[in-house]
């Protein structure tokens, strides 16, 4: 197969690349640039990018179709975005190591299991579910008071944490009814 031509996947033809993956694999260079930078201006304008991309990426996908790629990449540039911009948060002190990891626990769970199926050879995708949205929306809004030095940033990473245990219960739910054959 060449290059951007569809593969077999289950009864539908999917891309092996479509214009949603451009705007996920945008996050990645965000996820470096991130720490790099010290302007809290700059950070605020990555920031928003890679808040835009995440946005966007899932729109374009659904408009001009999902690829192979950007079902893999998705998932991966979220989380390294995400962990690039809580080490930050992490060193500078304003939330303790643990309070990053409460707003991170979805992340962390879900690339755990990741992990773990992959092993066994088993490796499934969830689609997006709310309490997932929330998690994300938590994630951005906690770093954007960090940005902004709000008083807010630690209830909002513990509302984050909060989101975050939901999701988790939430994906595990589903994932058990889809390996049982139940639908809701």
């Amino acid at each position: 197969m060449s290059e951007g031509s569809p593969a077999r996947i289950g009864e539908q033809e999917r891309p092996r690349w479509s214009p949603a993956d451009l705007l996920t694999a945008a996050r990645l260079p965000l996820a470096v640039a991130f720490p790099l930078v010290s302007a809290p201006e700059l950070r605020f304008a990555i920031l928003v990018a890679a808040a835009g991309t995440d946005l966007l990426d899932g729109r374009v996908a659904r408009r001009y179709g999902a690829s192979r790629l950007g079902a893999l990449l998705d998932p991966i540039a979220d989380k390294l975005f995400m962990a690039s911009a809580f080490g930050v948060v992490a060193f500078s002190g304003r939330l303790a190591w643990y309070e990053v990891g409460a707003a991170l626990i979805r992340d962390i769970v879900a690339t755990i299991a990741f992990a773990v199926t992959a092993i066994r050879g088993t490796p499934s995708a969830i689609p997006a579910r709310p309490g997932g949205k929330a998690v994300t929306i938590g994630q951005m809004l906690t770093l954007l008071a960090f940005l902004l030095d709000s008083p807010l940033v630690r209830p909002l990473a513990w509302a984050t944490a909060g989101a975050g245990l939901y999701a988790i219960w939430d994906y595990t739910r589903v994932s058990g009814r889809e390996k049982r054959g139940v639908a809701w």
